[in-house]
């Protein structure tokens, strides 16, 4: 089945109000919209409108400028609506075929040398995550998915040496708990040591060390070399403390799959920061996130002229058909709560 385009009727560098509800995809890939009823009542929730945005520099004029982007959308943690939207050309909204992300993108030509800018403003009720009872079974082809390896997540080699000698359970949700253990106690939150924030397995198992991402990918691979299914998850965190600014930077976590239970989150690498905290990050995820994207080596649509991405948070562009720098790139990333 080929992937659906959708189209936003955006005129080029107005603000347009769309009030559009981001919907979930279910197992066919067709879209299907998720209420207000589809987020759990009794958790801990917060709402709040988010800016997501760029300023691409330093464009020649008569240029072609393709613009990829992910699109925050309603899930079971979640519920999301695309308030506004500001580009210099049509957006369309388009599905990868692996994991069903959604991926914004337009396309415009300069006619001046200078700067690009485009954003998005969405409406966002967030809840504490738990674990994830709307796919208890996964079918075959998300087995498959959630078992098998990443470019720099193996199933195999040296990260499975963390687990040398340790006798997983065979109940997957304690087997799940060991290896969070595991990575925890092997790795320091720290990203003084260039090759962070990769999300290369291999690289932590030998640095010890890293980021959000780094911590992630170890864990999902050594849960898929348990033949537990796992999934990589990004987007931002929000301060917990303060009720509007801007955001540095993005966030991961992770989820594992229990047959007949449904998926479990983790957020190794706060756990670390916060060592308080580490009986909660397991199986828990503060309101204070949102999520953008699930999974690795994600390819784009339409497609691009580069490789797949390592990850999918930031803005992807290429003039006249070649990648972007990311220096190149302001990036504007904000929220402020609804009182």
């Amino acid at each position: 089945m080929k992937n659906p385009v959708f189209f936003l009727f955006v005129v080029p560098w107005l603000v347009v109000q769309l009030g559009t509800t981001i919907g979930c995809q279910n197992d066919t890939g067709i879209k299907s919209d998720a209420s207000s009823s589809s987020i759990q009542d009794n958790l801990i929730s917060r709402a709040f409108e988010f800016k997501y945005g760029a300023t691409v520099s330093g464009i020649p004029k008569d240029a072609t400028v393709r613009v990829w982007f992910p699109v925050a959308e309603t899930n079971e943690q979640q519920q999301v609506n695309l308030i506004e939207s500001s580009t210099p050309g049509e957006i369309q909204l388009n599905r990868d075929s692996r994991y069903g992300n959604r991926i914004g993108f337009f396309e415009t030509t300069t006619s001046v040398p200078g700067d690009l800018d485009f954003g998005l403003t969405f409406d966002v009720n967030r809840v504490e995550a738990r674990v994830d009872n709307s796919t208890v079974q996964l079918s075959d082809a998300q087995k498959k998915l959630f078992l098998s390896a990443n470019s720099l997540v193996p199933i195999d080699g040296k990260p499975r040496l963390l687990l040398e000698e340790k006798e997983l359970p065979e109940d997957s949700m304690a087997a799940g708990e060991v290896i969070y253990n595991v990575v925890e106690q092997h790795m320091s939150y720290d990203k003084s040591q260039p090759g962070y924030g990769h999300g290369d397995a291999v690289w932590a198992c030998d640095s010890k060390t890293g980021n959000c991402t780094d911590f992630h990918s170890l864990f999902v691979s050594l849960a898929r070399s348990s033949n537990i299914p796992a999934r990589f998850e990004i987007g931002f965190s929000l301060p917990s403390d303060e009720t509007e600014g801007t955001i540095g930077g993005y966030h991961c976590w992770a989820w594992f799959h229990v047959e007949g239970t449904g998926w479990t989150p983790v957020d190794i690498s706060e756990a670390d920061k916060h060592p308080e905290l580490k009986d909660y990050y397991f199986g828990n995820l503060t309101a204070d996130r949102i999520a953008l994207s699930t999974g690795r080596d994600i390819e784009l649509v339409p497609k691009s002229s580069g490789p797949p991405l390592n990850y999918f948070v930031y803005p992807y562009v290429e003039v006249d058909g070649l990648p972007w720098p990311q220096e190149k790139f302001k990036l504007n990333f904000s929220f402020k709560d609804k009182h």
